[in-house]
């Protein structure tokens, strides 16, 4: 098993800490967070830390997942990621929920989870960093840019190409061969046709 340390104790977190749990490939070594009081919490028995001081403290190589969804702002997430990436000492092991679909001939890149009963199918492309949330259906080529989220119960249907920091509603559909430009925010049960 590998140590993984979690940026990131709000509600996003309680589903990425089950995820994460689940494939049995990962022990969680810490817990980060920067909300104020947050430190006096425990998150599933564990400690929770500062980010701002570990980060700045910390000289050794980690595994590192952002488990915060920062749904009205993805560009805190791509900031943060900017920043460790700068630091080359940290990875960012991709997470796949064994409940999950995976095509054989899935592109998955580094940073990416897959939760539980989603589906990815026949020759789609993830990203860097791109959260694909319980019960998301992704269809066949779809293409999915770095840092985006496609929340839980949406369906991105074939052929269907998203940009960089997008996030993609609950319950949403997406049309095939529709493109979506970076930093799109598709609001929850939203129709997208064009």
């Amino acid at each position: 098993m590998k140590n993984i340390i979690l940026i990131g104790a709000g509600g996003h977190a309680n589903s990425v800490y089950d995820v994460v749990m689940s494939t049995k490939k990962f022990k969680i070594e810490k817990i980060l967070d920067n909300k104020s009081g947050i430190q006096n919490k425990n998150f599933y028995g564990k400690k929770i830390y500062q980010t701002e001081s570990f980060l700045k403290e910390n000289v050794i190589k980690k595994n590192i997942h952002l488990s915060f969804g920062s749904i009205y702002n993805l560009k805190k997430r791509y900031d943060l990621i900017n920043k460790l990436e700068k630091k080359k000492i940290y990875k960012f092991p991709t997470i796949i929920s064994p409940k999950s679909y995976i095509a054989r001939n899935v592109t998955i890149l580094d940073g990416s989870i897959i939760m539980h009963n989603s589906i990815i199918n026949s020759g789609s492309t993830l990203l860097k960093n791109v959260v694909v949330n319980t019960k998301a259906i992704i269809e066949h080529d779809v293409r999915i840019g770095n840092n985006s989220h496609i929340s839980t119960g949406a369906i991105v249907n074939g052929g269907v190409q998203i940009g960089n920091n997008c996030f993609v509603g609950s319950g949403s559909i997406i049309r095939e061969n529709v493109s979506i430009p970076n930093n799109t925010f598709i609001k929850m049960g939203s129709i997208i046709k064009k």
